[in-house]
């Protein structure tokens, strides 16, 4: 039996990790003074004050009251567009199972609701050390920043939370509206979803830090900045790490009875389909919802911390501050235009259609909002920043520099669709490969596609970073230091410039790909009356034929635009830590007065830590694909042995035994998610305390390897992907070999695209935001003689991380002996001289030469007649 199926030992790995923390904060404690001196970083970010900015006549704290106005008309958007699709019409059957989805998914949040709450422990043990035992801050102000983390963590689960229910609402309503064989609805229900699930996120992520600036004192408010944006991060970090790898244990589990049984997608007699489902929404919205509210958070808390240590004026300082949050809130109103814009066209044009090109309204829409963010960014800026003296045409400039990065939010999902697109050339070569060359050549193409996009974006990001830092050189350097770094920072922002757009597009995927699944489970066609049913009380004549294409077409450019948000919040994370970098940087050189030649690769310490950057990167990828690949195996291994597959069983896969491949997946989730965290979490301290330049060589190659392996693994999972919807929609190949490589490859990159690559992003962020506390503990500490406890303590967590790392494969590991397994594709005496073929599969279907959809169907059909007459 698998050491997982014993939970005492997730506990106890809790225990040790947090005892030693501890134990840990103990020492320091004790060597700690009873008074704790001044410090600098962290504890002295402090804001100006805001009123004494005045544009126009208006007051700088009322234009923020104005951007909190607008936050507020974001959430009422998000509660009416919630009770609209709740009223739409679904059939009870469909209703049925999009409830049952829901009551899986909160029973998976619940639980790890739960365990967010031992990991915060972790964070909220280092918080109070380094503000109440270091710094000495009052009881009082220790408890608002603890109480901020934990808003940011709560902020991050809330918007999961909501994202998973009005999805589970519009999943079923758009199953049923594709009923009536009309293409707009099935682009308008996951559109309207996720523009909500958009808006709702910006909208409360503002309202926090708005809160925070105009209702805190300026001295405490920074502080309580950085511990929002911890909290928020571990929120997203677990939340995604956890998402990614249920939803794709339940998706292979699910994806290989079609190649073991022959079964069609989301058959309903298999109980890991409803695994499936709840993993689409675990993954592919609770993950990305929780992971865009903390990049929007910690991009922002990132620009803040510059402003305040690298800006020396304070009515620039508060000027700038205002600036960034009230650009925020007029792209917020960019957005909300620029969907209903789109809609009103989109509705226009497709009102009367049969077919429809649903990635077109979806590619239309991101250039909308880029092109009115654009627009208003920079007529914001002049009116913000125009009358600034101290810069002469700051506005212009930032605005620019802001502009690369909307371009790039632009840029980038057409590059990825170029590699995962059903009509990219690399998609399309990964058909060609498979139908030859079968899954190897599948896996071989898929290999390629990444590959080349990790080359063409990267280009693209740093064309555009350079195009940042050269408007930087002009004239900025009056204001601030370091003004390339800002400008870093303000790419970034610009990135997310879109952001209830670029969430939207992203959450159109979980809702067309439930809508599939929750259409096949209802069984919908097989009640007794339905066309009379569905024609006396919804006025609808059933296309079912047609309703399943568009279901399947539609999913499809799901595929697509959930691969476009990856690389737009990886890129997010690894730009925008550049500017927290520079935040520990400017604490180690004094503001950028000594120690500068440590950051250099001649400082073998940098070097050092930058090498083993890569190596974390590296082991992270795999260690979150073992999770998947030991889980999946014990969720094949029991729908195996649970699937009722009789010809007369008509019935769907009972609650219970679906219920307990739901458990596999988040047995293995927390498992996994636990172990590694902790990996995580030491090594940062650990590197933290090595040496602190070691620590930035390694935070800058973590988010350097971490860019080029996330889009590598994302684009190829995605050209993996959506290669099988080619061979299924418009090569009607299901059953055949062809398919079957198509599967495996789409297998192989699950993990690749929703597992290690999302979960890269804020694993780079929570590192390089918890290492902001985590070198000032060792540097405090260095500075008041207790080099060698530091030493030690940095001894102590290498070899935690080490445990964990070790119990990552080795804790994970699938423990079936070899000699336990009665098929291994072997004959018991082989012959290499004879031409028997000793497959035990049975007779397989070869892949028909393809030359368009009707050769396939005709070729399959004659092998079927063939084989019924006896050939």
């Amino acid at each position: 039996m698998s050491p997982l199926n014993h939970p005492p030992r997730r506990r106890i790995a809790a225990k040790l990790g947090l005892s030693t923390a501890i134990a840990t904060g103990a020492a320091i404690l004790a060597a700690a003074p009873a008074h704790a001196s001044e410090m600098g970083g962290e504890a002295n970010l402090k804001l100006p004050d805001l009123g004494q900015v005045d544009i126009g006549g208006i007051g700088g704290r009322t234009l923020l009251a104005c951007a909190l106005i607008v936050c507020l008309l974001g959430l009422g958007f998000g509660v009416m567009t919630y009770g609209q699709l709740q009223k739409l019409p679904v059939h009870r059957s469909m209703r049925e199972i999009s409830e049952l989805i829901y009551e899986t998914c909160k029973e998976y949040l619940v639980k790890q609701g739960k365990f967010l709450l031992v990991l915060w422990a972790f964070i909220a043990a280092v918080i109070l050390l380094y503000f109440k035992v270091l710094v000495g801050f009052s009881w009082g102000k220790v408890a608002i920043i603890l109480a901020f983390s934990l808003i940011g963590m709560a902020g991050s689960f809330g918007v999961a939370w909501y994202g998973i229910r009005l999805n589970t609402f519009a999943n079923s309503r758009a199953a049923f509206a594709s009923l009536d064989g009309k293409p707009l609805p099935q682009h308008r229900i996951p559109m309207k979803s996720g523009m909500s699930i958009g808006m709702v996120l910006i909208s409360v992520e503002l309202l926090i830090m708005l809160g925070i600036m105009l209702a805190l004192p300026g001295d405490i408010a920074g502080s309580c900045f950085i511990g929002f944006a911890i909290g928020e991060s571990l929120g997203a970090a677990a939340l995604r790490i956890a998402g990614g790898i249920f939803t794709k244990i339940a998706d292979i589990g699910a994806d290989l009875m079609k190649i073991v049984f022959k079964i069609k997608e989301d058959d309903p007699r298999n109980p890991g389909v409803i695994a499936d489902c709840t993993g689409d929404n675990a993954g592919d919205s609770v993950g990305p919802s929780a992971d865009g509210f903390e990049t929007y958070g910690v991009t922002g808390v990132a620009l803040i911390t510059f402003i305040l240590l690298g800006v020396h004026d304070p009515a620039v300082q508060a000027t700038l501050l205002i600036w960034i949050f009230v650009v925020r809130a007029v792209m917020l109103i960019a957005s909300g235009a620029s969907y209903f814009i789109n809609d009103l066209v989109t509705k226009r044009r497709y009102a009367k259609a049969t077919r429809m090109n649903f990635e077109e309204p979806l590619t239309v829409l991101v250039w909308l909002t880029s092109g009115v963010s654009i627009a208003l960014t920079y007529l914001t800026s002049y009116l913000v920043l125009g009358h600034l003296t101290q810069a002469p045409g700051i506005w212009w400039k930032l605005s620019t520099i802001i502009t690369c990065g909307t371009l790039a939010g632009a840029l980038i999902p057409e590059l990825v669709k170029a590699f995962t697109s059903t009509k990219a050339r690399h998609t399309q070569e990964v058909v060609k490969s498979s139908r030859e060359g079968g899954a190897s050549l599948n896996i071989l193409s898929g290999l390629v596609a990444g590959n080349f996009s990790a080359y063409w974006l990267g280009i693209v990001i740093v064309g555009l970073m350079s195009g940042a830092y050269l408007i930087s050189e002009h004239g900025m350097d009056a204001i601030m230091a370091a003004p390339a770094v800002f400008a870093f920072g303000l790419v970034a922002f610009g990135f997310l410039g879109m952001g209830p757009v670029t969430i939207a597009v992203d959450s159109y995927g979980p809702v067309t790909d439930n809508a599939q699944s929750v259409y096949e489970l209802s069984q919908i066609e097989e009640i007794p009356g339905i066309d009379d049913e569905l024609r006396r009380d919804f006025g609808i004549d059933p296309q079912w034929s047609l309703a399943k294409r568009m279901l399947e077409e539609n999913d499809g450019a799901g595929n697509t635009f959930k691969a476009t948000a990856k690389p737009v919040l990886i890129g997010t994370a690894v730009v925008g830590a550049t500017t927290m970098i520079f935040s520990i940087i400017m604490s180690l050189t004094n503001g950028l007065t000594t120690d500068m030649s440590n950051l250099s690769i001649l400082h073998p310490p940098f070097l050092l830590g930058f090498i083993v950057g890569g190596a974390i990167i590296y082991w992270f990828t795999g260690a979150s694909t073992q999770a998947v690949t030991t889980g999946a195996y014990r969720a094949v291994e029991f729908i195996k042995e649970t699937i009722n597959l009789d010809d007369t069983n008509t019935e769907r896969a009972s609650v219970e035994d679906s219920r307990k491949v739901v458990g596999i997946c988040t047995q293995y989730a927390q498992q996994g998610m636990l172990t590694m965290f902790l990996a995580v979490f030491f090594a940062t301290l650990s590197f933290a305390f090595v040496e602190p330049f070691f620590f930035i060589g390694y935070l800058v190659s973590i988010a350097v390897f971490g860019l080029y392996q996330a889009i590598f693994m994302a684009n190829a999972g995605g050209a993996w992907d959506n290669a099988k919807k080619i061979v299924e929609v418009d090569l009607h190949a299901k059953g055949t070999a062809l398919h079957d490589a198509s599967v495996v490859g789409d297998t192989v990159g699950d993990p690749f695209k929703d597992t290690s690559s999302v979960a890269l992003n804020p694993i780079i962020k929570f590192t390089t935001l918890f290492g902001l506390l985590a070198v000032e503990l060792a540097v405090t500490m260095t500075n008041r003689g207790q080099t060698g406890l530091v030493h030690v303590l940095a001894a102590v967590f290498f070899v935690l991380t080490c445990v964990f790392v070790y119990r990552s494969f080795y804790g994970m590991r699938i423990n079936t002996s070899l000699d336990d397994v009665e098929d291994l594709r072997v004959p018991e005496n082989p012959s290499p001289l004879d031409d028997t073929n000793y497959s035990d599969e049975g007779p397989q279907l070869a892949a028909p030469p393809v030359t368009g959809p009707d050769d396939v169907v005709a070729e399959r059909d004659s092998q079927l007649a063939g084989q019924k007459a006896g050939e």
